[in-house]
């Protein structure tokens, strides 16, 4: 038998050796799976897409779940650190022995479909992953399975499960573009393509346009579409370590609870979770202690989480992404300085991103780090994007020095003063516009030890750009990193 080290492995060489392949041969081997190593009968499947906030929503959604004294298993994507991350069984990860049987016998019938029916067949690697949920849930049968999709929808492996109890659809933002669109509705046609005839799928309604393209989709298929949005949920109180917060659910009504995080994103993705909860289970079975309990319970990784004292890794990697967490950041009551490391990869609208982090001029240092991934973005390039940022702002400071200027310029007398001022003017705006110490590290262990060791008890280090990043964060601290930071 192979180990999980094994496993994992070969998984990661699968992108060398195929690619995704159509819906109809993607259907067609799950059904030769499902025949083999079919989903336990008791087993109720809640679907979730979208663009942000998905795997916030599955662990809420867990927590209220096993709260209530219910059986789960979660599916998610993508792993920070292990492979086997992607898998959890109640709030456990899968086990490496459990990993590499499931890995092994999806193996077995992979070859036996290409010697048998397709010999051009193989599954992606996300594919790969899904379909070794089966056998999986053959020794660990669950009464609530939370199936996260990979970055689509309506093209996605998960996409196969026929008869999800409910349907859920987070934030829709601009994010793989390549792959879904270019423009929101296209973006939230693709997210929307999980939604089945007669199944209610519950929705955040933040933009207009995903929202019209979610309900044009429900209505088509007959499915009940339950929105969430900002007017239903409201901030009781704040202090910089919890939230509580109060809801207004359809099934139960007021709700108020308390989140163990500083994430403000949170509240739109527990308010999700809610709203799924009272949608799947009518307020039948599941009470509001349930749904405090579970939500105050729920701890996920990478999402505004104080990694270290003062401390703090957020997987935001796309503009929604870093929007969520700079409305955080302005609120810490920080009272000394702040320093954000920050990578990109290259398929996010990284200009955009930068400008976002930037613009607020929230941060004392930024220190552009370089990721172990062939996907990454070079912090040279990185650092000449923040060069046009500034070099953008201080062009317009100066304009907008120059015309408050030239407007008092009545007289010859005061030509001369508005010339002076105009000069200083220009100094100050190119001054203003160098904002924080930016400079590109040599690499990720400098960076974060120099951030971490040195700064003062007042200071704030923050760590946001990619899950690659936040992943190779943690697997530093999982190593020496702890005990050097504590010395």
């Amino acid at each position: 038998m192979v180990t999980y080290t094994q496993a994992a492995a070969y998984l990661e060489e699968i992108p060398f050796f195929t690619k995704k392949n159509t819906p109809e041969k993607t259907a067609e081997f799950y059904k030769y799976v499902t025949k083999h190593l079919p989903l336990p009968q008791r087993t109720k499947v809640i679907h979730v897409a979208g663009t942000n906030g998905k795997g916030s929503v599955c662990a809420y959604l867990q927590g209220i779940l096993m709260a209530a004294g219910y059986t789960t298993a979660m599916f998610i994507s993508p792993h920070l650190v292990e492979t086997k991350e992607r898998f959890h069984l109640d709030r456990e990860l899968v086990s490496e022995e459990e990993f590499a049987a499931g890995y092994e016998k999806i193996h077995q019938l992979v070859e036996t479909w290409r010697a048998e029916q397709d010999p051009e067949y193989y599954p992606a690697y996300f594919e790969f992953l899904f379909f070794m949920l089966f056998p999986i849930l053959q020794n660990h049968p669950v009464d609530y399975l939370i199936l996260e999709t990979g970055l689509g929808g309506r093209l996605d492996a998960t996409n196969q499960i026929p008869d999800p109890a409910v349907c859920v659809i987070t934030k829709i933002g601009l994010d793989h573009m390549q792959y879904l669109g270019n423009t929101i509705p296209e973006i939230a046609g693709e997210k929307a393509g999980i939604i089945k005839p007669g199944v209610p799928v519950v929705y955040l309604d933040a933009r207009q346009q995903a929202s019209t393209v979610i309900r044009q989709k429900a209505s088509e298929l007959g499915a009940r579409a339950y929105s969430v949005s900002k007017r239903d949920y409201a901030i009781l109180s704040f202090d910089h370590k919890t939230i509580d917060f109060s809801y207004t659910s359809r099934y139960y009504g007021y709700v108020e609870a308390h989140l163990d995080t500083t994430a403000f994103y949170q509240l739109e993705n527990a308010s999700l979770a809610i709203e799924t909860i009272g949608v799947l289970d009518e307020g039948t079975h599941i009470t509001r202690e349930h749904i405090q309990q579970g939500l105050w319970q729920t701890h996920w990784e990478g999402r505004m989480e104080e990694i270290l004292p003062g401390v703090i890794l957020d997987g935001g990697h796309n503009e929604d992404g870093i929007r969520a967490f700079l409305e955080t950041v302005r609120q810490d009551g920080c009272k000394g300085k702040r320093t954000l490391l920050f990578a990109a990869v290259s398929d996010k609208r990284a200009r955009q991103m930068v400008e976002l982090l930037l613009k607020e001029d929230l941060f004392s240092c930024i220190r552009l780090v370089p990721l172990e991934t062939s996907r990454r973005i070079g912090t040279e390039q990185l650092l000449e994007l923040t060069r046009d940022f500034q070099k953008s702002m201080a062009a317009k400071a100066t304009a907008a020095a120059t015309a408050t200027a030239a407007a008092k310029a009545t007289t010859a007398a005061k030509a001369t003063a508005a010339a002076k001022a105009t000069t200083a003017a220009k100094a100050t705006a190119a001054d203003n516009a160098a904002g924080a110490d930016i400079a590109a590290a040599e690499n990720l262990q400098t960076a974060f030890s120099d951030a971490v060791i040195h700064r003062s008890e007042d200071d704030r280090v923050y760590i946001v750009g990619s899950l690659y990043l936040a992943g190779q964060i943690k697997e530093l601290l999982s190593h020496a990193w702890r005990e050097i930071t504590h010395d």
